[in-house]
């Protein structure tokens, strides 16, 4: 006489599946682990200013350098020139996109005698150099012609354009990275300067 059991049968991942069953889990969330990771230090780069990158030169002497002048300027740079007033060194590129954003920015404070400004051309071929300078116009006291670029990696120049406030005594009080925006002049610049002309 039949009773009418039926066989029960195994259900996957219930009887000897419970391993097989965890790894396909790490499987399945360890690529959304990584995603996550991934685009919360993404967002973190994005919340980050690339113009306030710390230079290991803040607060030390200008490095030592002499540069002859810009093709068609009768002043170059030097150390010894960054001694005596507060002052701003610019580095740029007559073919550099940014540098042409914030030249303008220069030319005004040059027409205001707001601060010394003294150029340090990057990488630059002396006509070409000079051509810019003869058509943006030159704000620059001295300007000094780094055509290989080791006076830049002196001081930690990452691209152009870059620039440093100095101090009355020669030492690098901050670094710009990119062009100086009317923003960045006013909010930071500017009130450096102030404060370092203060006795």
């Amino acid at each position: 006489m039949e009773t009418g059991t039926q066989p029960v049968l195994a259900t996957p991942g219930l009887v000897g599946g419970g391993a097989h069953a965890g790894i396909r889990r790490i499987v399945l969330i360890a690529p959304l682990t990584i995603f996550l990771g991934v685009a919360v230090v993404l967002a973190w780069g994005m919340t980050r200013n690339p113009s306030a990158i710390p230079s290991a030169l803040i607060g030390k002497p200008v490095p030592e350098f002499t540069l002859p002048p810009v093709k068609g300027r009768t002043l170059g740079l030097a150390s010894a020139d960054l001694n005596g007033e507060v002052s701003l060194v610019n580095v740029f590129a007559s073919w550099c996109t940014a540098c042409r954003e914030e030249h303008p920015i220069f030319m005004q404070l040059k027409a205001k005698g707001i601060v010394a400004i003294h150029g340090l051309n990057y990488k630059d071929q002396p006509d070409d150099a000079a051509r810019w300078l003869n058509t943006m116009g030159d704000p620059y006291a001295r300007t000094g012609a780094d055509r290989n670029g080791r006076v830049a990696i002196d001081w930690g120049v990452y691209g152009v354009p870059e620039t440093f406030v100095i101090t009355k005594d020669g030492r690098i009080a901050y670094k710009h990275i990119g062009a100086v925006t009317p923003k960045v002049l006013e909010d930071t610049i500017l009130p450096l300067i102030r404060k370092l002309r203060q006795p």
